[in-house]
C-alpha cells in the first residue's frame, strides 16, 4: 500500500495566528512543531492499519520547508522544498492508493474559518465548471484525477464541512472550532493527536469505500485576482483571457490536470507586483 499526506499548517491543532505559520515570526518555530507532532500522529495511524504502508508526507505550507525532518517519525519519506511537480501533492501517482489532507484551512471568502485563504492573499475565489473551490477542492480533484481518493482531512470545523461536501464518505477530524480569522476554540494538541491517529487508521482501513473527486473536462476555469496587475500577466500566457471585468483571468482545459497547473501559475504570477 502507498500513501501521501499531504501536510498544510494553518488547520494543525492548536494555530489560530499568522505568527505561528510565517518564517521570522515570534511563534513559527513553536508552530512548526505542532505540525510535525499532528503530521507523526497520521503516519502512526496509517501505519497501525496497515503496517508495511509506504508513506510519503509533503510537506504542503509556504516555503515547503516547515516540517522538522529530525522530528518526524522516522518510517516516513518527507518531501520537502519548491518549485516541485504537484505543489501540495508531490509525491502522489497513480499508484497510491490513499491521500490524507492534515491541518488544511477552508477557502477564500468562507468563515467563519481560521487563516482562510486560497493559495495565497492575491486570490480571491477560483471557480471550476462553475463551483468555487479552495485548495482543499482543488487538491482533492487533482487526486481524484489520478484515481485517488482523499479518505481524511484535519482541521477547523469549516475545512472539515468543505471536504465533506466534496467528498461525503471521507474522515474529518476537527481539531478546532473556527471563531473568526484568527481565533479558534482548540483542543488540546495531545487529545488532537489521539483523535488524528485513530481516523487515520480508520481511514486507510475503509479506502475503498471512499469515492475519488472527478472532474472531467473540458473544464471553463475562472479565477478572481485581487489585483487586475496579475490578470495583464495572466493574459500573457496561450489560451488566458479577462473575463467579466478587471480581476479575472479565465481559460478552458482539456482536462483536469491541465486546468490545475495552470491555476498554480496564476497563483504564482500573482505574487508578482508592478515594477
Amino acid at each position: 500500500m502507498k500513501v501521501l499526506i499531504s501536510v498544510d499548517m494553518e488547520g494543525v491543532s492548536g494555530i489560530v495566528h499568522s505568527a505561528e505559520t510565517n518564517p521570522g515570526r515570534d511563534d513559527y518555530q513553536r508552530g512548526r512543531e505542532l505540525m510535525t507532532a499532528d503530521a507523526n500522529a497520521v503516519v502512526a495511524g496509517v501505519l497501525d492499519a496497515e503496517p508495511t504502508a509506504e508513506v510519503r508526507v509533503a510537506d504542503a505550507h509556504g516555503t515547503f520547508r516547515n516540517l522538522l525532518p529530525e522530528q518526524l517519525d522516522r518510517r516516513a519519506r518527507l518531501v520537502r522544498g519548491k518549485p516541485r511537480a504537484l505543489h501540495m501533492l508531490a509525491g502522489l501517482d497513480e499508484e497510491t492508493d490513499a491521500a490524507l489532507f492534515v491541518g488544511y484551512h477552508v477557502r477564500a471568502g468562507v468563515g467563519p474559518g481560521v487563516l482562510a485563504h486560497t493559495m495565497n492573499g492575491e486570490i480571491l475565489d477560483v471557480r471550476v465548471a462553475g463551483r468555487s473551490l479552495g485548495e482543499i477542492g482543488l487538491n482533492a480533484a487533482m487526486a481524484g484525477h489520478l484515481g485517488v481518493p482523499v479518505v481524511l482531512l484535519s482541521g477547523d470545523d469549516a475545512a472539515c464541512a468543505e471536504l465533506t461536501d466534496l467528498v461525503p464518505a471521507a474522515v474529518t477530524v476537527p481539531v478546532k472550532e473556527a471563531l473568526g480569522m484568527a481565533a479558534a476554540v482548540t483542543l488540546h494538541p495531545e487529545e488532537a493527536r489521539d483523535r488524528l491517529r485513530r481516523a487515520a487508521a480508520d481511514a486507510v482501513t475503509r479506502r475503498a469505500e471512499i469515492r475519488p473527486l472527478t472532474l472531467t473536462g473540458p473544464l471553463g476555469v475562472e479565477v478572481d485576482l485581487a489585483s487586475p496587475h496579475t490578470v495583464d500577466l495572466a493574459t500573457l500566457v496561450p489560451g488566458v483571457s479577462r473575463a467579466g471585468g478587471a480581476r479575472t483571468a479565465a481559460f478552458t482545459a482539456p482536462d483536469y490536470a491541465t486546468a490545475y497547473r495552470l491555476i498554480l501559475l496564476l497563483a504564482q504570477l500573482a505574487t508578482i507586483k508592478p515594477a
